[in-house]
């Protein structure tokens, strides 16, 4: 533990030194808030919660590209090899990776929630509890895919064009930029397969305080078997030289991290409750701010 605590500590510091870091961590996710607010909330409080659940995912999910190319530029630079002669293992290397960037990004995320309150007169703070252990589970988790992805690719440009696949996948078929409800019922299905829809889902009910905890419990169960399965699967594949050829199982191990959201995506186009649950969320949102936005113009 103690190694895990040094790494994620020197970690941090070599992050808040990057400029880029600010830019891609703080800036454009407060771009993206008053974007969207502005856009798509027009005044409505109701709205703003919605929005704010969205730019919360999307804020957590900066985790899955920035481990990947991050990893991969560790290994290519030769960084990674000095770390093993530190010695170090695998597992407090992955660790540390994780932890430094869950530490950077709650920082963020209470500052969206913070502005959202104030700014744009949010009514209510949502459930924060809920909030709390959806960011930390989905900020490890989704560092985890990446990790995964960064294991498996040998360049920085092969690690961008599957980051870039995955990306999409994850931005515009869970919910976090397009309602899911708005989506084909075809489409609506296939979307419950995706690891990002129980994170979008789960922190758009707790933003809007319209889920129970007990409606949650599917969102944190899902990720936190992604969680624990994605960390062994990239510990599995860790690569130390860049060198190294990835074992010919890795394709196997990476189907493998699929398989929790695999199972829960069968389930939930089953059972139908959680595409029932955002129907109606999204129907009680869009009543309850229609009267607002009506109102504006008086």
């Amino acid at each position: 533990m103690s190694t895990t605590w040094t790494l994620t500590k020197m970690r941090m510091r070599l992050a808040v030194r990057n400029r880029a870091f600010f830019f891609f961590s703080l800036v454009m996710p407060l771009i993206f808030l008053f974007g969207a607010v502005m856009f798509f909330g027009k005044g409505a409080a109701n709205a703003v919660a919605y929005v704010l659940g969205a730019i919360l995912t999307l804020t957590v999910m900066g985790s899955f590209w920035g481990l990947s190319v991050q990893l991969v530029t560790f290994r290519e630079q030769g960084i990674l090899r000095r770390f093993r002669l530190a010695p170090v293992g695998a597992s407090a290397m992955l660790a540390s990776s994780i932890l430094s960037n869950y530490f950077l990004t709650m920082p963020v995320v209470v500052l969206e929630i913070i502005i959202c309150r104030y700014a744009f007169h949010l009514r209510s703070w949502g459930n924060l509890g809920a909030i709390f252990v959806l960011v930390t589970l989905g900020s490890a988790a989704f560092a985890a895919f990446g990790l995964i992805v960064a294991s498996v690719t040998n360049t920085m440009q092969e690690t961008q064009m599957i980051n870039n696949l995955i990306w999409m996948g994850f931005l515009f078929l869970s919910g976090a930029t397009v309602p899911l409800a708005v989506f084909p019922g075809w489409l609506q299905r296939c979307a419950l397969f995706i690891p990002a829809t129980y994170l979008a889902t789960g922190l758009e009910s707790a933003a809007t305080n319209l889920a129970t905890a007990g409606e949650m419990a599917g969102d944190i169960t899902a990720l936190t078997l992604g969680l624990v399965v994605a960390f062994e699967i990239s510990r599995q594949l860790f690569r130390w030289e860049p060198e190294a050829k990835v074992p010919r199982r890795a394709k196997i191990w990476v189907l493998a991290a699929l398989l929790p959201f695999l199972a829960f995506g069968a389930w939930e186009n089953v059972t139908g409750h959680r595409l029932s649950q955002v129907r109606r969320n999204f129907q009680m949102l869009d009543n309850r701010a229609m009267p607002l936005r009506m109102e504006r113009p008086r």
